[in-house]
């Protein structure tokens, strides 16, 4: 996959956001194979089985409502910016109890995979909520190109450090740089996705370019973005708001309704462009597919 910044795309490569719209649907009612070879690989895969079917969130209001403090804290500060951020090239160093450690060009590390849509909900820990169309590897797919060891039983993250493109890491905001964590069995389950696009497009810097996780049943802090570390570790890996508020982001934030806030209820969500709150899902409607994972464990305590 030749992986592009945004300003290498000419604008004949760029699917129109009503085209998109248009494109899902037809493969939504089941055209025919000969109709599907004339739609983009990165659209055909639509009808994933791992995608709702609910309707997508404006791509101008996932683009301009952002929670990315690297570039400040008010929901407009990434997108106005991110821009300056540059994102080629752009290398991941890959460290731990794995057998092929190393620095990888991001292109090489997911050119041999099979890039993937999945139409995944988000929910904000702040109750809000947005349905996005991801493109994507399935995280499994690319953690097993390192061949992790026996001693593996967590994967640490960490975002870019660079103050200079990204004005919020000149303030003490956060402990920089953002880390974040999860359990192998987490990483490595089907849903959780490492994401390189949205909307067909190359991922905008403010939401997380060129690489971010994506991880559907938790909040979306835990879905860290512009990834340049991984690392296989034994214990459980120190987290950026964890470490800011204990007691308020625990190290796994699944998306629990009946285990608030300090601040506020997590019972109901506002959808952006709804008018009206929504009944806020266990795992974010995703409990058939991931509460087999925390079987025997107190989501009260281990929130």
């Amino acid at each position: 996959m030749l992986i592009k910044n945004p300003e290498q795309i000419r604008a004949s490569e760029i699917t129109p956001e009503a085209i998109y719209l248009d494109r899902r649907r037809f493969i939504q009612r089941g055209i025919g194979t000969a109709l599907l070879t004339a739609i983009p690989a990165s659209l055909a895969s639509a009808a994933s089985r791992y995608s709702t079917t609910e309707e997508l969130t404006r791509l101008k209001d996932i683009t301009r409502y952002n929670n990315f403090y690297e570039f400040g804290t008010s929901k407009g500060s990434p997108g106005i910016h991110a821009g300056a951020l540059s994102t080629h090239p752009w290398s991941i160093t890959v460290s731990g109890a794995c057998e092929h450690p190393g620095n990888y060009d991001l292109a090489d590390l997911i050119k041999a995979a099979e890039v993937e849509e999945r139409i995944y909900r988000l929910r904000c820990v702040e109750a809000w909520s947005m349905v996005i169309p991801w493109q994507g590897v399935p995280m499994g797919k690319i953690l097993k190109r390192f061949a992790p060891t026996s001693k593996a039983r967590y994967v640490a993250f960490r975002t870019l450090l660079r103050p200079a493109e990204m004005p919020g890491q000149r303030r003490d905001i956060l402990p920089w740089p953002y880390r974040e964590g999860l359990r192998m069995d987490e990483a490595m389950h089907p849903l959780t996705l490492i994401a390189t696009g949205l909307y067909g497009k190359p991922l905008p810097n403010q939401n997380g370019a060129p690489i971010r996780l994506v991880v559907p049943w938790k909040y979306g802090f835990k879905s860290i973005k512009s990834i340049v570390s991984i690392e296989f570790t034994e214990s459980e890996p120190p987290t950026t708001w964890n470490l800011q508020g204990p007691d308020h982001y625990g190290f796994y934030a699944n998306v629990n309704p009946a285990v608030d806030h300090p601040r506020w209820s997590q019972k109901k969500e506002r959808r952006i462009g709804d008018i009206f709150k929504r009944p806020t899902l266990p795992f974010n409607g995703y409990a058939k597919e991931v509460a087999s994972l925390y079987t025997g464990m107190d989501l009260r305590k281990h929130y």
